[in-house]
C-alpha cells in the first residue's frame, strides 16, 4: 500500500512560488517597489477608509449577534466534553497569539506616532496629542481587531469539533456554500492557497521585523552596533525556542510557554509601577481609558472627510492595521478553533474579544505612560529620537531611565521574546495542521512537518531581511486584506448556515443537567 503524503503539496508548493514570486521583484527593486504599493495604499485610504471602518464596527456586531443568540449555546464538540484547556490557559494562549510581541513595540512606542502627527486641529507634541496617542495605541488592541481575528473560527470550530471533518481548511468550511464540486475543484485550491500565502508572508515580515524588537536592546545591553551576524544568532536562537514549541504540541509546548509569560509580564509590569513613575502612570491609565472611551466613535468611525490635506496618522494606520490584521484573521481562527474544542461559540467569541483587549490596555498603560512621563519631564527627547533614529532604539532609551536598567531591559526582551515565540509557534502548528493529510479532527499535525514550516518561515525572512524586500512585503500583507475580508463574510454565513441545517442550536448544547466529562488528545 502507498504511503500517504505527510503534506498536501497541491497547496503548499504553489503558495511558496507565488511567495517567491512575488518577494524577488520587490527585492530587486525596494525603493521602487515600495514608492508604488504606497501610492496603491494612499489610494485605498482615500477611497475605502470609510468601507474599512465600517468593516470593524460591523465584525464586531457579528461577534455580539453570535455571542448572544441562539448560536452563541452551540458547543465546538461534544456537550458532555469538559473544555480543553482551563479559562486562564484558555484566555493565556489567545492572548500570546493575539497580541504576540507587537504589544511591547506599540505600547512602548505607538502613542509617539500620534503625538507627531495628531488629528486635524490638534497642536503636535501638545498634552492633547499625548492623550489622543495613548488612547489610539489601545484603541488598535481593541473589539474591533479581535473581532477581525474571531470571526472566521465559529465556522472553523464547527466543522472540526462537530461535523468531524478532517481536513482543517477554509474551504472546508466554505462546503456548504460552495458545494462539493467547487469546493473540492479550483474554488477550494485558490482559497487554501490564499490562507498559505497570507500567513507565510505575514509570518516572514513578523519574524524580519521582530528581531529588532530583541537585537536593538541587545545592542544597548552589549554596547554594541547591531549587525546582521547579531540578527542571524538572535533569529537562531529564537527559531529554536518556537521549534522547539511547536514540536512538543500545544499542551506542553505553547499553553506553558503562554501562561508562564503572563506571570512574567505581570511581574514585569509591577516592577515598572514601583521603581518607575508608578503614580503617574496610574493617572495617566486612567485618563487613557477614559479618553478613549470619550473618543470611541470619533476613531473608529471619522474619516476628516472635511479636512483638506493629507489623512493624520490615526486615519492612515487604522486601515492599514485593519487591512493587515485581516491578513492574520483566517490563522487566528484557524487556531483559535483548533484550541476551542469543549467550549461555546459565546465563550470562545467574548474571551477572545476581551482577554486580549484587557491585557493589551494595561500593558499600553504602562510601557506608554512610562514614555510619555520621560518625555513630558524632560529626561528624554522621545519624539524627537524616534523620528531622527531608528525607532526601535527607543526602546532601550526609555527602560533604561529605570533603576537597573539592565534588568529592565533583559526581562523586556524575555517577554518580547517569548511573546514573539508563541505566535510564531502557534504559526507554524496551524500551518502544518493546514497543510497536513492526517485527520485534524483526531490527531495533531506531524511534528516532522512542524519542524520543516518553521525552516520555511525562517529561511524567508533570513533572506528577505540580508538583501531587503521586507518592507515591501509589509505592504502587501496589508493589502490582500481586501480579498481575505470577502472569505470572513463568506466564513461567517457559511458558520450561521450549517449551525441552521444541523440545528445545532437545539442538538448540540450544554443541558443544565450535564456532567462536564474530560476527552484526553491522540497526538502525533
Amino acid at each position: 500500500m502507498r504511503k500517504k503524503n505527510l503534506i498536501d503539496y497541491g497547496i503548499f508548493v504553489p503558495s511558496l512560488i507565488i511567495i517567491i514570486a512575488i518577494s524577488i521583484p520587490f527585492t530587486l527593486y525596494e525603493a521602487e517597489s515600495l514608492k508604488l504599493l504606497n501610492s496603491i495604499f494612499d489610494y485605498i485610504v482615500e477611497v475605502f477608509s470609510w468601507g474599512y471602518l465600517w468593516y470593524g464596527i460591523i465584525l464586531v456586531a457579528a461577534g455580539l449577534y453570535f455571542s448572544f443568540s441562539k448560536y452563541g449555546q452551540v458547543v465546538l464538540g461534544d456537550p458532555k466534553e469538559k473544555p480543553r484547556f482551563t479559562l486562564f490557559e484558555y484566555a493565556s494562549i489567545l492572548i500570546a497569539m493575539g497580541v504576540g510581541s507587537t504589544i511591547m513595540r506599540t505600547g512602548m512606542l505607538q502613542w509617539t506616532s500620534v503625538a507627531n502627527d495628531p488629528p486635524a486641529g490638534v497642536e503636535p507634541g501638545s498634552t492633547e496629542a499625548l492623550l489622543w496617542g495613548n488612547a489610539y495605541s489601545m484603541f488598535l488592541w481593541g473589539f474591533q481587531v479581535f473581532a477581525i481575528f474571531v470571526m472566521i473560527a465559529p465556522a472553523m470550530g464547527y466543522i472540526l469539533h462537530v461535523r468531524k471533518r478532517p481536513l482543517m481548511r477554509i474551504s472546508e468550511a466554505c462546503r456548504v456554500i460552495f458545494g462539493d464540486k467547487l469546493t473540492d475543484g479550483w474554488a477550494g485550491k485558490v482559497l487554501d492557497i490564499l490562507f498559505l500565502v497570507s500567513i507565510l508572508a505575514g509570518a516572514s515580515v513578523t519574524l524580519g521585523l521582530g528581531a529588532p524588537i530583541i537585537t536593538h536592546n541587545l545592542s544597548a545591553l552589549l554596547g554594541m552596533n547591531v549587525t546582521f551576524g547579531m540578527t542571524i544568532i538572535v533569529t537562531i536562537v529564537w527559531v529554536f525556542l518556537f521549534s522547539l514549541s511547536a514540536y512538543l504540541g500545544i499542551e506542553k509546548g505553547i499553553k506553558r510557554l503562554s501562561t508562564w509569560n503572563m506571570y512574567l509580564a505581570g511581574i514585569f509590569a509591577i516592577f515598572i509601577l514601583i521603581a518607575g513613575p508608578g503614580v503617574f502612570i496610574l493617572n495617566y491609565f486612567s485618563d487613557s481609558v477614559y479618553f478613549l472611551l470619550s473618543n470611541y466613535l470619533n476613531i473608529s468611525l471619522n474619516t476628516g472627510s472635511v479636512y483638506e490635506g493629507k489623512a493624520s496618522h490615526i486615519q492612515s494606520n487604522t486601515v492599514f492595521w485593519y487591512a493587515y490584521s485581516a491578513t492574520w484573521a483566517m490563522l487566528h481562527s484557524v487556531f483559535a478553533a483548533k484550541i476551542s474544542r469543549g467550549r461555546t461559540i459565546k465563550e470562545m467569541i467574548l474571551t477572545y474579544l476581551l482577554a486580549p483587549t484587557l491585557i493589551s490596555w494595561i500593558a499600553t498603560g504602562v510601557l506608554g505612560g512610562l514614555g510619555v512621563h520621560r518625555y513630558l519631564n524632560g529626561d528624554l527627547s522621545v519624539l524627537n529620537l524616534v523620528e531622527e533614529n531608528e525607532r526601535m532604539a527607543a526602546i532601550p532609551e526609555i527602560l533604561s531611565t529605570l533603576p537597573i536598567a539592565e534588568f529592565s531591559i533583559i526581562v523586556f526582551m524575555i517577554v518580547a521574546l517569548i511573546f514573539l515565540t508563541t505566535t510564531l509557534d502557534s504559526t507554524t502548528y496551524t500551518v502544518a495542521a493546514y497543510t497536513s493529510t492526517r485527520d485534524m479532527s483526531k490527531f495533531e499535525p506531524p511534528k516532522v512537518l512542524r519542524i520543516v514550516i518553521a525552516a520555511v518561515i525562517t529561511l524567508m525572512a533570513l533572506v528577505l531581511m540580508r538583501i531587503g524586500g521586507l518592507p515591501p512585503l509589509e505592504v502587501i500583507s496589508g493589502l490582500m486584506g481586501l480579498p481575505i475580508i470577502i472569505v470572513q463574510f463568506l466564513l461567517i454565513y457559511a458558520a450561521k448556515r450549517m449551525i441552521d441545517v444541523d440545528q445545532a442550536w437545539k442538538n448540540n448544547v450544554r443541558s443544565k443537567n450535564t456532567n462536564l466529562r474530560s476527552k484526553s488528545t491522540n497526538t502525533g
